[in-house]
């Protein structure tokens, strides 16, 4: 059976901005798109969108990476606003969760992996998901 993995919004960032992190981003893409799906939701896709005019110049961008698009289950809709009502709880900011939550979420009830260079509030909130991340895998 095929894995799949959920590509975080900085990950393409990193590939789409020349960001110094572009090195780690590709070659991991290149690795784990040759054996596993590669996948996209509707958040990571605005959150990567927000930077074009158009979204053929988007898909322009993005072409020679294969991502399967998979639309937000209202499963992890509803464990993305429980997360973050955790992460209320303990005194976090509001600044940029919810986006993160939804992601994590998505990943965690449709049993995805997730790529991301940011894995501190997957890990928190999403323990069970398998992450793959620079300080994992290098």
């Amino acid at each position: 059976m095929k894995t799949s993995i959920l590509v975080d919004s900085n990950i393409l960032l990193d590939i789409l901005s020349g960001s110094e992190a572009i090195g780690w981003a590709r070659s991991k893409l290149v690795f784990h798109g040759a054996k596993s799906d590669l996948v996209v939701n509707p958040v990571i896709w605005s959150e990567i969108g927000a930077r074009y005019a158009s979204e053929d110049e988007l898909q322009r961008a993005l072409e020679g990476l294969k991502l399967e698009r998979e639309a937000l289950p209202f499963a992890a809709a509803w464990r993305a606003g429980r997360a973050h009502v955790l992460y209320r709880s303990r005194g976090g900011m509001r600044e940029r969760t919810l986006p993160d939550f939804l992601i994590g979420a998505h990943a965690d009830v449709a049993g995805h992996a997730i790529l991301t260079r940011d894995p501190a509030r997957y890990r928190s909130y999403f323990p069970d998901i398998d992450i793959i991340a620079p300080d994992t895998h290098p």
